[in-house]
């Protein structure tokens, strides 16, 4: 379910996103089971507390599909769609700086640098690799940390 963060909470490692922890506007946190069927009741939570932000209008679907592709990654990838494992998604905004999504899982994480492009030559008939590249796509700024079990997207 999701929840707003109590003061004694904070997001992690914010200060590299120029995110003040004192100043934003919104911050949920929301965990959820690494099962398949966790992710979409998580997103729409989520989205609807992206609607209620000022200079988002407009951005949502991008935010949406970003977010959907995040959480799938986590459940089936990091956690392996067990369902006794926990992704967290934590949502910051700040109206200067815009949304900012962590999605972190328990897994063993990947390097993000070792998918292929999925545009180009025989990758354009993979399976795996066009959620990152959507993400990419779709929000400004996307940072893979803790030896890839988290994801940072900023959308300004």
């Amino acid at each position: 379910m999701a929840s707003e963060v109590p003061p004694e909470d904070h997001f992690p490692e914010l200060p590299d996103h120029d995110f003040d922890p004192d100043k934003l506007d919104l911050k949920v946190r929301v965990t959820l089971a690494a099962n398949r069927k966790s992710v979409d009741p998580v997103v729409e939570q989520v989205m609807e507390a992206v609607h209620q932000m000022k200079g988002i209008e407009g951005k949502e679907d991008a935010i949406e599909l970003a977010l959907q592709e995040a959480l799938a990654n986590a459940v089936v990838h990091g956690a392996k769609e067990d369902p006794t494992k926990v992704v967290e998604c934590l949502v910051a905004f700040d109206e200067q700086r815009g949304l900012l999504i962590i999605v972190r899982d328990p897994g063993e994480g990947f390097d993000p640098n070792g998918i292929p492009t999925c545009t180009v030559g025989e990758n354009l008939y993979s399976n795996h690799g066009r959620g990152i590249f959507l993400i990419n796509q779709l929000m400004d700024k996307v940072e893979f940390r803790k030896n890839g079990t988290e994801i940072h997207m900023v959308k300004r």
